[in-house]
């Protein structure tokens, strides 16, 4: 960092608020981290980006000296506001934590606890910051709600966790971290999970407290749109090193490190692929559905056809209704209200909409997990509710879902061997020796060696276990895949690869996809037709280019405006 820009990270008296110069870790005798510097002024932002195992979570234990296991810190130096804080005894870290440096971890729902309600969290938190008297708590309590941007902090802060939507929730921890007064806040990846506009809510918060407190950011994240317009500096970090640092524009506009340029060119992107002949829906409409290939892996042509056109659909879901009644009320939830779409086969239909629009919950009445209140979902011709024994056989090998978090959706106990193989067990396909084989096939076709059928998920990188997911999704030759935010918690690099896997599959066996996001550059990258759901009902859909070029509802055109780094993703 050169002298000028040294000058500015420091404060008023020339301090900065964080300097980290020449950092090394390592876990035993595997250095995971080398030589790391930067500086971080007052009210500045740094974001740190690169693909998982980069060494960004490293360094934010590093600095808050929470590094897990046999982790060390055996070179360089962390001062914050000058004072040496490597190897800092625990006490004195204990005092830092959350009174001058405060955390916003990735996901609310594994650091809020379940069965307290919100409020006594956040209480708790001032309690350990010396704050006392019940009235006093209280009073804290609604103005850091208020402050974290939560509307009717009074009712709300007496709600548990579940009752508040994902960016709300992310709002809490908001209000957790600024609970010990800090100036110093590391958000690690605090928006990847949310839909483009909460995670704009959630950012301006951010930077509403970096303007008005003078609080300094330290920003982990992987979205390149996000660093580009919410830091002052950019580092990029591969292999446990900084490969490239300097200002955002200069950074991801004309990097200088071919690393950073593979994360650039895996970044997706809102311009629309050019594309031939596709005709277009309008407003409200069905989704476009050109004339495809028949799936190898089954279903007629005939059957899936639109009455009529020509079209062959793998998916018709058709005026579909579904209301909740709310426990311990007499009030009802309308989640689906007239819900009609078709989806062509050998192709991709994403769903898109924010929070609570419905998107998963179609998803799970299409995967036969939840059942409508009215209307009615065909498949291949059949419908998922009623039909014969033999009908419903058929249907629950025709789709199969691929979620978010492989993690939790691939049991820990299991070989991958087995994971793969259980659906092929359960159809009861084929001898064991021929499912020995297939499992053997499917890791080469998701790109998985095969001394990887041996392995449990927790030995496998994030990006492998999703492959695995995959490649027991794809077992038994669904013809229609239901991909529920299968790529949103992803780094670029492995995000592109997985939808690259996507690609090459339905090119070889001409699977079908219902893909459910919330991410438009990803439609945009990916998707044939787009439907977007607002409230439990759509309000556009056609193809990826009509709705994305020449959007006709103002939500639609909302979502495209909430997208970040606009210069990065229409290059």
């Amino acid at each position: 960092m050169d002298e000028a820009t040294s000058a500015a990270a420091a404060g008023t008296d020339g301090t900065p608020v964080l300097e980290v110069s020449e950092l090394t870790v390592a876990y035993g005798a595997t250095e995971v981290l080398r030589r790391v510097s930067f500086t971080l002024g007052e009210g500045e932002r740094i974001g740190i980006v690169g693909q998982s195992g980069s060494g960004k979570s490293t360094t934010v234990g590093a600095v808050l000296g929470l590094l897990s296991g046999a982790g060390r810190v055996t070179g360089g130096s962390i001062r914050y506001r000058g004072e040496e804080i490597a190897g800092a005894p625990e006490a004195r870290m204990r005092a830092l934590r959350g009174r001058s440096i405060a955390l916003v971890p990735q996901d609310p729902m594994t650091n809020l606890n379940p069965s307290m309600r919100v409020g006594d969290q956040i209480a708790d938190a001032l309690r350990t910051y010396g704050t006392h008297g019940r009235a006093e708590v209280e009073a804290q309590v609604v103005r850091l709600m208020e402050e974290a941007g939560i509307p009717e902090a009074e009712r709300r802060r007496k709600q548990f966790p579940h009752e508040f939507s994902g960016g709300m929730r992310q709002r809490v921890l908001i209000a957790i971290a600024l609970a010990g007064d800090p100036d110093l806040i590391i958000a690690d990846e605090p928006t990847s999970a949310l839909d483009v506009t909460v995670q704009k809510q959630i950012l301006d918060h951010l930077q509403r407290l970096v303007d008005d407190r003078g609080v300094s950011l330290l920003f982990i994240t992987h979205d390149l749109g996000v660093a580009l317009d919410r830091t002052d500096q950019i580092l990029v970090m591969h292999d446990g090193k900084v490969v490239e640092a300097g200002a955002p524009a200069q950074v991801l506009f004309h990097p200088q490190d071919a690393y950073t340029e593979r994360l650039i060119a895996a970044s997706p992107k809102l311009a629309v692929p050019p594309e031939e002949d596709v005709p277009e829906a309008g407003a409200g409409g069905g989704a476009r559905a050109a004339a495809g290939a028949a799936s190898a892996a089954g279903g007629s042509a005939a059957d899936g056809s639109a009455a009529g056109d020509g079209r062959d659909l793998v998916l018709d879901v058709r005026d579909l209704t579904k209301v909740y009644r709310l426990r311990g009320r007499r009030e009802e939830l309308r989640a689906l209200d007239g819900v009609s779409f078709q989806a062509e086969r050998g192709k991709t239909t994403a769903i898109i909409g924010e929070s609570g629009s419905g998107k998963s919950t179609t998803a799970k009445i299409v995967l036969g997990l939840e059942a409508a209140t009215s209307g009615e979902v065909v498949l291949d011709g059949t419908a998922v509710a009623g039909g014969t024994k033999a009908d419903r056989a058929r249907l629950r090998r025709f789709t199969q879902p691929v979620f978010q978090d492989p993690y939790s959706s691939l049991d820990p106990t299991m070989s991958v061997e087995r994971i793969i193989a259980e659906p092929l067990a359960v159809f009861r396909m084929g001898t064991r020796a021929e499912r020995r084989a297939r499992v053997r096939e499917l890791l080469d076709q998701v790109a998985l060696p095969q001394s990887a059928a041996q392995a449990r998920p927790g030995e496998l990188s994030g990006g492998q276990r999703q492959r695995v997911a995959i490649a027991r999704a794809i077992a038994a030759r669904p013809p229609l895949l239901v991909c529920d935010e299968a790529v949103s918690a992803l780094d670029v690099l492995v995000q592109d690869q997985i939808l690259e896997l996507l690609r090459s599959l339905q090119r070889e066996l001409g699977v079908s996809c219902l893909f459910i996001t919330h991410d438009l550059a990803v439609v945009a990258d990916f998707a044939d037709d787009v439907v977007v759901m607002r409230a439990g009902r759509i309000v556009e859909a056609g193809s990826v280019r009509s709705v994305i070029e020449s959007p006709q509802h103002e939500y639609t055109r909302s979502l495209i405006d909430a997208v970040p780094g606009e210069q990065l993703t229409r290059v």
